[in-house]
């Protein structure tokens, strides 16, 4: 793939510019209004918030969640839509609310490790901070500061001589608060004030990233390294099919959730009422009711896009050698008979009939029998709102690492088949 198609430095773009799920808000928005989408505010049932001459275009968002929908002029409340859900957040280190620390002539932030993180990767590694912080006066305000800024220092070999035999051992609370300052360096808030522009902060909701852009790499160009492509890298997918896909005969819509990293039990995590609040609304807008939102809901498909465990190859033994996706080889189905992933047969078959419309490869990933696999919105979506459902992702090594690694070819056949998908 040409490093410089207008898809890959897209989405190259989008990665380094969603430092926190509310930046990945923030970028979706942008992007859908430059398309032409409004927002719809929840608890309006105004028609006019849907409709307009030939297509209805809108979005609602909360925090760091937000459904966007466009929907056919002549598509009625009960048409089901065909939805592809992912999620904004990515596991990291979240600064907590008291968090200055000093020891040994250093200053340090109290942090709280959110989600699966892999511990050794945020060693040594230049650290940003961003996220939303409130005010005095409730007042929400964006903050992304990319710049090397902290720092999670690894012990020196000379003092743990036998880490390369006995392997890295981190204790969450002791070893993986980062340096910021040496004594005598400012306080968190006051510093934080000063990048707000004198806005005094009482809350906040920040974290830490590693500041190093996303980069195309290897001797073919054939790799893409960055942070958080779990699971901004779907986040992006499904922005760009709903926005460069040609109208169809179904309602189209994405779902972006926040949470997924540690269970989805919020607001707006695939287990709140978000998505369901907005299918509602919609249909009310439309002029249905009850009836037609449950005929709209067993109508759906959602295709639960979260990437996949690609093979690693010094550890080949990890995957079931019949069903271990390659990186470049295309998006993979996920299936798990246990209903960690909630695809079936018959969904199954209308994405992979999607990715062949689409002339985009697939593959199959089913987990090793000794290494459970993880889950995603998917059967989450599946139980609570009764829609079909299958799970897929992109292949990628380096999982819940600061900076993950998949290839330059699959990102992008994942957004051309969901384009496909959701022009049907």
């Amino acid at each position: 793939m040409d490093v410089s198609s207008t898809e890959l430095q897209d989405l190259i773009a989008f990665l380094d510019s969603s430092p926190s799920p509310h930046h990945v808000v923030h970028n979706v928005v942008t992007r859908l209004e430059a398309s032409g989408f409004g927002e719809f505010h929840l608890g309006s049932t105004d028609r006019e918030s849907v409709s307009q001459p030939s297509i209805a275009l809108g979005y609602i968002r909360r925090e760091g969640a937000i459904v966007a929908w466009s929907i056919p002029t002549d598509a009625p409340s009960d048409r089901g839509f065909n939805i592809l859900g992912a999620h904004t957040d990515s596991p990291g280190l979240r600064i907590k609310a008291h968090p200055d620390h000093s020891s040994m002539n250093w200053r340090q932030l109290n942090v709280e490790v959110y989600g699966g993180i892999l511990n050794n990767s945020w060693l040594d590694r230049d650290l940003g901070i961003a996220g939303v912080v409130t005010d005095t006066e409730g007042g929400s305000h964006l903050i992304a500061v990319d710049e090397p800024l902290a720092r999670v220092p690894q012990l020196a070999v000379h003092l743990d001589r036998t880490v390369n035999e006995s392997g890295l051992v981190l204790d969450r609370q002791q070893h993986l608060r980062p340096v910021w300052a040496l004594d005598g360096g400012p306080g968190f808030a006051d510093w934080l004030q000063q990048r707000l522009g004198g806005i005094r902060p009482v809350w906040w909701e920040l974290g830490l990233f590693d500041v190093q852009k996303a980069a195309v790499l290897g001797a073919d160009h054939s790799m893409l390294a960055s942070g958080r492509l779990d699971n901004q890298l779907s986040c992006w997918a499904g922005l760009w099919a709903l926005t460069h896909a040609t109208v169809g005969s179904r309602p189209a819509m994405i779902v972006l959730n926040d949470h997924e990293e540690v269970g989805s039990a919020s607001t707006t995590g695939a287990a709140g009422p978000l998505l369901e609040h907005a299918l509602e609304l919609i249909t009310l807008a439309q002029g249905g009711g009850r009836s037609e939102l449950i005929r709209r809901l067993s109508d759906s498909l959602c295709i639960s896009a979260d990437n996949a465990h690609a093979v690693h190859p010094n550890y080949p033994d990890r995957h079931d050698p019949h069903h271990r996706p390659l990186v470049g080889a295309g998006p993979a189905v996920k299936v798990n008979v246990n209903q960690r992933y909630a695809t079936t047969a018959g969904t199954a078959h209308r994405f992979t009939a999607a990715c062949d419309t689409a002339g985009v490869p697939w593959q199959v990933f089913t987990s090793h029998n000794s290494m459970p696999c993880g889950s995603t919105i998917g059967p989450i979506t599946a139980t609570r709102l009764g829609i079909d459902t299958v799970d897929v992702g992109v292949p990628q090594l380096s999982m819940h690492s600061a900076r993950e690694l998949c290839g330059v070819h699959d990102p992008i056949w994942l957004a051309r088949a969901l384009t496909a998908w959701m022009a049907n």
